[in-house]
C-alpha cells in the first residue's frame, strides 16, 4: 500500500471535531496520502459556531459563522488534495464549563447519542472502504468535549465497519508527544505572547506518552499546504479584541521554525502492542 497512484492507491477518512482542526492535527497526512495518489476523505462533527472569532468581519456564533467556518473548512481542504468533504453538522458544544442549549434544530455533538453519531461516520465508511482513518487519542488531545467525543464515535465506528464488513481498517489516533509539545510551546512563548484564555499547563495533562506513539509521519514536504490550510481558517486567527489566538500566533511563527514545529505528525494505533517499530507512513503494512 506504499505505492504512489495505480491500483495500490488506498483510502484514507480523516475525522475531526471542528473546522480548523484538520489544519492542525493531520494536514501534512492528508496532503501527503493525496499526493501519493489516495483519496484523501475529510469528516468534520460539528459546525464550529462556538468558536470565537472577530465578530465586526466574521459575524457573531450562529449560523453566519458557521457559514463562513464551512467555506474555510472548503478552502482548507482544497489546499490539501482532499477528495471530498462531509459535514456532519452537529453544532459545536463549545469548551466552555457550562454546556449550552441546543440551538434551534440542532443538537450539539456530546448530546448525540454514542450509536447515533457512530452510525452517521460508519456509512461513510462503509462508502469508501478506506483502508485508515484519523481520529484522535483518548485525552482528545487537549481535552475539549467534542475531541474526545471523537475518539469516542470514532472507535466505535470502527468496531461497527469492521464487524459489518469484515474489511481491515487501521485507526490513527492525531495526538501529539507530551514533551516535545511542551518543549515547542515553550520555544514559542520566548517570542510570541499567547492570549489570556491560552492555558499552557494543560498541555502537561494533555496528548499522550511518547512512548504510545506508533507512526511519526514526516510531512515536511507538505508544510506549504499545512500552512495554506491553516490561512484559510482566517476566522479563528483573532478575537473580537483585535487579539492574536493560537492559530494566529502559530501563523506568525517564522517559517524555519514553522517547519521545524509542525515537518512531522503523531499517532497512537491502539492496535498494535506497545514497543512496536515506529511507523513513518500510515499505509504501511495495511492489507
Amino acid at each position: 500500500m506504499n505505492d504512489v497512484g495505480g491500483p495500490a492507491a488506498g483510502t484514507l477518512v480523516a475525522f475531526h471535531a471542528h473546522p480548523d482542526d484538520e489544519a492542525l492535527l493531520t494536514a501534512g497526512t492528508m496532503a501527503r496520502a493525496a499526493a501519493q495518489g489516495h483519496r484523501v476523505v475529510l469528516v468534520v462533527a460539528t459546525d464550529g459556531a462556538a468558536g470565537l472569532a472577530d465578530e465586526s468581519t466574521y459575524g457573531a456564533r450562529g449560523e453566519q459563522l458557521a457559514g463562513t467556518r464551512s467555506r474555510e473548512l472548503a478552502a482548507s481542504a482544497r489546499a490539501l488534495g482532499v477528495a471530498r468533504v462531509v459535514e456532519l453538522g452537529y453544532a459545536d458544544s463549545g469548551s466552555g464549563e457550562e454546556l449550552w442549549p441546543d440551538p434551534p434544530g440542532q443538537t450539539r455533538f456530546v448530546r448525540v447519542p454514542l450509536e447515533q453519531a457512530a452510525a452517521r461516520l460508519a456509512d461513510v465508511l462503509a462508502e469508501e472502504s478506506p483502508q485508515v482513518l484519523l481520529t484522535y487519542d483518548a485525552n482528545g488531545g487537549y481535552g475539549h468535549r467534542d475531541h474526545v467525543r471523537v475518539h469516542e464515535v470514532g472507535a466505535a465506528a470502527a468496531a461497527g465497519y469492521r464487524e459489518s464488513t469484515g474489511a481491515p481498517l487501521r485507526v490513527l489516533e492525531a495526538t501529539v508527544p507530551r514533551d516535545t509539545i511542551c518543549r515547542a510551546l515553550d520555544l514559542v512563548a520566548k517570542v510570541y505572547r499567547f492570549p489570556p484564555e491560552f492555558d499552557r499547563s494543560s498541555f502537561d495533562r494533555a496528548f499522550s506518552a511518547r512512548a504510545e506513539i506508533t507512526h511519526r509521519v514526516s510531512v515536511r514536504r507538505q508544510v506549504r499546504a499545512k500552512r495554506a490550510a491553516m490561512r484559510a481558517h482566517a476566522s479563528q486567527a483573532s478575537d473580537g479584541d483585535g487579539g492574536a489566538r493560537t492559530l494566529g500566533m502559530l501563523l506568525r511563527i517564522p517559517r524555519p521554525l514553522y517547519d521545524l514545529v509542525f515537518g512531522r505528525e503523531w499517532f497512537r494505533d491502539p492496535d498494535l502492542p506497545a514497543g512496536s517499530p515506529v511507523r513513518d507512513d500510515p499505509f504501511a503494512d495495511v492489507p
